[in-house]
């Protein structure tokens, strides 16, 4: 059970960091003092950085991060010097496109890397017993199919995903547009055809054909977003002209390192709205393979600053 605070003394000693919590150690950096200047230089031209984030991750770069193999103890540990190495755009590929060029992959299309991920969720999913197949499953409806009953203390807006096939689009909004004839509201009618003849993500089998879609025209399915407040439909995003790709989420990430055999960290920063001090305002996220780990991580940084970036 929690406890209630309600004195400044209880708060200021709660809010105090535990001796347990690992702090950034005050030792020499990894890399020589001259080191300093070019860690400056590396993060000077990255836009949308706040003062104290851009000190944070200076000091990161000058320091290194230290890495050592999980799963084999007698593996030595590799320190790292963690560059800025370009920007991808904020589409729903950017995880893909960071990924490929993060690996310095000029045979793997984004696409094809995209694929790949899918297929090697699809094994593990098929594989999967009963109950772990039902925790990806509830994960999935979390995300993508949310209870708009629940969740309005956490979230302003939520939004439902829905798959239209290309080929039923006409089909749709003839559907649509009996529903207007007969008086109902053209917003109201969509929601109600989208979500009656549309294929909801729900599962492990309906993500799959969600996180194929590229935004291609070879694409099988177009995503339909219908977005909530908790007083109703808000707005719904039809995607007429097919464009919009599937997000990567941690699903995706860790089917990605499980197909590249390799750890994937997201570098996660936050700005002055978000951070609590200087030294909270960078975190790696860990997505770890589900098979042996047989090369050296990647690093990817993100940051809602419009465009995702890799190391």
């Amino acid at each position: 059970m929690g406890k209630l605070l309600t004195n400044s003394a209880a708060v200021t000693e709660t809010l105090n960091p535990s001796p347990s919590l690992l702090q950034w150690p005050e030792a020499a950096p990894v890399h020589s003092p001259k080191d300093a200047d070019m860690a400056a230089a590396a993060w000077a031209g990255v836009s949308g950085l706040d003062e104290q984030l851009r000190r944070r991750l200076e000091m990161i770069r000058e320091r290194g991060v230290f890495w050592k193999n999980p799963r084999d103890a007698a593996a030595p540990g590799v320190a790292f010097r963690l560059d800025h190495g370009g920007d991808v755009e904020a589409d729903g590929n950017c995880l893909f496109t960071a990924v490929r060029r993060a690996i310095g992959s000029s045979v793997v299309e984004v696409r094809e890397l995209r694929q790949r991920a899918v297929r090697r969720f699809l094994e593990d999913y098929g594989s999967a017993d009963g109950s772990e197949k039902e925790a990806v499953d509830v994960a999935i409806r979390h995300l993508y199919s949310p209870d708009l009953n629940s969740g309005w203390g956490v979230h302003v807006v939520q939004e439902v995903k829905l798959l239209a096939k290309k080929a039923d689009r006409e089909s749709l909004d003839a559907a649509i547009q009996d529903l207007v004839d007969l008086g109902l509201q053209r917003e109201l009618a969509s929601e109600s055809i989208y979500k009656e003849q549309c294929i909801a993500i729900s599962d492990g089998l309906s993500w799959a054909k969600y996180m194929s879609t590229s935004g291609s025209l070879d694409d099988e399915y177009d995503i339909i977003t219908l977005q909530y407040t908790d007083d109703g439909l808000l707005s719904i995003d039809e995607n007429r002209n097919g464009i919009a790709a599937a997000f990567g989420d941690d699903i995706a990430i860790e089917s990605l390192a499980t197909e590249l055999q390799r750890e994937v960290y997201v570098v996660q920063a936050h700005g002055l709205d978000a951070m609590v001090d200087e030294n909270t305002c960078v975190f790696f996220l860990p997505h770890r393979p589900r098979v042996q780990i047989c090369e050296h991580p990647i690093f990817l940084f993100m940051k809602g600053t419009g465009k995702e970036s890799f190391f």
